[in-house]
């Protein structure tokens, strides 16, 4: 028989269908995810996608798979939890910069030291969409929003530098409006053996008129262009600082391999434990099981 390459992205369609604006950053990345799953031959039913709240949440959703809309700022312990519980199961995290880096901060700082094989897409449009467009811990200084109307005079929060200190072993960029570039991030993030986190530059085209598509176009520019060595921490650091004019990297910043949450988990380590034995006489079994009834 043929080897299959892939899977028809078609699979992963949803009836339901997307309720964000038109233009909405959130479509390339839905798409993208789409895309990137059906390269690695993923079947829906050994995927789950878990959000927070926000418009980018809603993806789960949209997306052919199992699902899970949790509580703001929460998507990250119930991935844990559904990892840990199943370990064969591929777990994917998507949110906004609000969800993940404003009241999900703590955990997010937490996931990425503990390197737990997920892979977290963080949509950021560098705006609180949702509640009509107040300022985010991604909003550039100065950003004059609903709530910052003379201008933002917070420092913005840098994501990158964030989860490369905290010891995440892949980290990266990308643009909602490059698909190609940012579902081929996405299938080395989910391939990636321990927590991978995609920051993604998706513009939210009704409440942030300075992020846009054009702008970012005009912006970025790409770290493989650039022959970046994304195994080198320092080198990657300090790309991860860069923010100036006509010179935001988007790529695969730094990639490493270290073991696993799973591999060292005294109980994890024997393989999932919904298929390890008990080791317990049907006698023994049932006298738990009546302690519980």
């Amino acid at each position: 028989m043929p080897e299959v390459v892939e899977l028809p992205v078609s699979l992963y369609k949803s009836e339901t269908k997307p309720d964000w604006c038109p233009g909405c950053g959130d479509y390339g990345v839905l798409n993208c995810l789409q895309k990137a799953v059906s390269k690695l031959c993923i079947q829906p039913k050994d995927l789950l996608v878990v959000s927070g709240i926000g418009c980018s949440s809603n993806l789960p959703g949209f997306i052919h798979t199992y699902g899970f809309h949790s509580l703001h700022g929460r998507s990250v312990p119930v991935a844990t939890g559904a990892k840990l519980a199943n370990p064969d199961l591929n777990v994917v995290i998507t949110g906004g910069d609000g969800d993940a880096y404003g009241i999900g901060l703590g955990h997010f700082l937490h996931i990425a030291r503990r390197n737990i094989n997920l892979t977290y897409i963080v949509m950021d449009n560098q705006i609180y969409g949702l509640t009509t467009g107040q300022a985010s811990p991604t909003s550039r200084k100065g950003h004059k929003t609903k709530s910052t109307p003379a201008g933002n005079i917070e420092t913005p929060l840098n994501p990158l530098v964030l989860a490369m200190v905290c010891g995440a072993t892949f980290v990266a960029r990308g643009f909602s409006g490059d698909a190609n570039h940012l579902s081929d991030i996405m299938a080395q993030a989910i391939k990636h053996k321990g927590f991978s986190i995609i920051d993604v530059f998706s513009p939210c085209v009704t409440y942030n008129k300075v992020n846009t598509y054009p702008w970012f176009r005009e912006n970025i520019y790409k770290l493989e262009d650039q022959g970046h060595d994304r195994s080198d921490y320092d080198a990657a650091l300090k790309r991860a600082h860069e923010w100036d004019t006509k010179k935001i990297p988007i790529g695969v910043f730094y990639q490493t391999i270290a073991p696993t949450y799973e591999e060292e988990d005294v109980t994890l380590k024997h393989g999932n434990p919904t298929k390890q034995k008990l080791g317990l006489t049907p006698e023994q079994a049932q006298g738990m099981l009546k302690e519980f009834i």
